[in-house]
């Protein structure tokens, strides 16, 4: 029986950054699945104090409690380790040591148990993580937004992405933590700036809108964030309301620039798939958290006339059942390398993607 044919119970590792997460998940011949269990460790506390993310006391941490957390997966799915048909670990993008604890413990297993060992892609666990939770069929469009990435991929199949933006500065999710750290909002400063915004008019602020109206898909958020910078230093010394009235002006100005760049993605899809109909639509990463976000991209496929799919939102940030499920999906498809024992600081789903002008290393 081959891969594709028999159901592929796979173990996820993930400590790509702050989070020490395992998961067990099983994918069936039909392309459905079941997480078993998904076990995240969030490090916000141990960051908090400097404002972002430490990466020496990150790795310190996921050593302390990579074993316990998987152990609790273990427990919590109700499989035994003979049940296992793999290990698969993030092993990039990311940070160094972080990345190593959770290969270096993945690859330990595998041998143990003389099971597969699959490195994967940390943003093809985004990518793919609408097919974890129902099932949809290639091609589709992603938006993927998180801390460290802002793209906008054409998904064909697994290990099949086209990159048709980037980000040629900040990620979106940088640029929220700068902002509340320029603001003196807690961290993480998403949430913060989320919940801020509700209080605020998001037109009290005329923020400019970066690369909106150019014909390509990039984005860009470090201009914006300087205006709100300049914005923020001429009102000094700032209260509770005008701190309300720059987040929600800075989230309004976000979703136009994601808006606009992905209408532009949208008719790049359907030139290439006019036959798909309709054409899907999925945000992913842990910036689609951001309910504002998710309405005004659900405005914008309504008027297109495109489905929108977004994760539910434990499945938006950091976590190992997507990597398991890659791991599943890389495994039903024959798709990898078992001795890949490298780690990547920076790893391109679509290596062949054309360098954006000003991207450098994000490019």
């Amino acid at each position: 029986m081959s891969n594709s044919e028999r159901n592929i119970t796979i173990l996820g590792i993930e400590t790509s950054c702050d989070e020490t997460a395992a998961a067990i998940v099983t994918r069936m011949p039909d392309g459905s699945s079941d997480i078993c269990s998904n076990i995240v460790l969030s490090q916000l506390e141990d960051h908090a104090p400097y404002g972002g993310v430490v990466p020496e006391i990150a790795a310190r941490a996921h050593i302390s409690n990579l074993d316990a957390i998987i152990a609790r997966a273990i427990k919590a799915a109700g499989v035994s380790w003979d049940e296992l048909d793999g290990i698969a670990a993030t092993a990039g993008p990311g940070l160094i040591g972080g990345l190593l604890v959770g290969t270096m413990t993945a690859r330990a297993i595998a041998h143990a148990r003389n099971l597969p060992y699959i490195a994967i892609n940390h943003l093809e666990g985004h990518a793919l993580t609408p097919r974890l939770t129902s099932n949809i069929e290639f091609p589709y469009l992603t938006l993927l937004v998180s801390g460290g990435h802002t793209q906008l991929l054409i998904v064909t199949g697994v290990g099949k992405y086209h990159r048709l933006g980037t980000t040629i500065d900040d990620a979106l999710g940088e640029a929220f933590d700068k902002i509340a750290k320029l603001l003196g909002l807690a961290y993480p400063g998403g949430p913060s700036v989320e919940k801020a915004a509700l209080a605020g008019d998001a037109k009290a602020f005329d923020f400019p809108r970066p690369l909106k109206g150019r014909k390509d898909c990039h984005f860009s958020f470090s201009g914006l964030k300087t205006a709100v910078r300049y914005a923020a230093r001429d009102i000094s010394p700032l209260n509770d309301q005008i701190i309300a009235d720059i987040c929600a002006s800075f989230q309004a100005a976000v979703c136009d620039c994601l808006c606009d760049r992905t209408r532009r993605a949208m008719a790049e899809f359907n030139l290439r798939f006019p036959n798909v109909t309709p054409p899907r639509l999925i945000v992913t990463g842990g910036v689609s958290a951001n309910l504002a976000i998710r309405e005004a991209l659900s405005t914008l496929a309504q008027d297109q006339g495109v489905e929108l799919y977004a994760p539910p939102l434990n499945l938006c940030g950091d976590n190992a059942a997507m990597i398991a499920w890659a791991g599943a999906e890389r495994m039903a498809e024959n798709i990898g390398d078992g001795h890949d024992i490298t780690v990547h600081a920076r790893w391109p789903l679509d290596p062949t993607a054309e360098p954006a002008s000003g991207a450098g290393v994000k490019a």
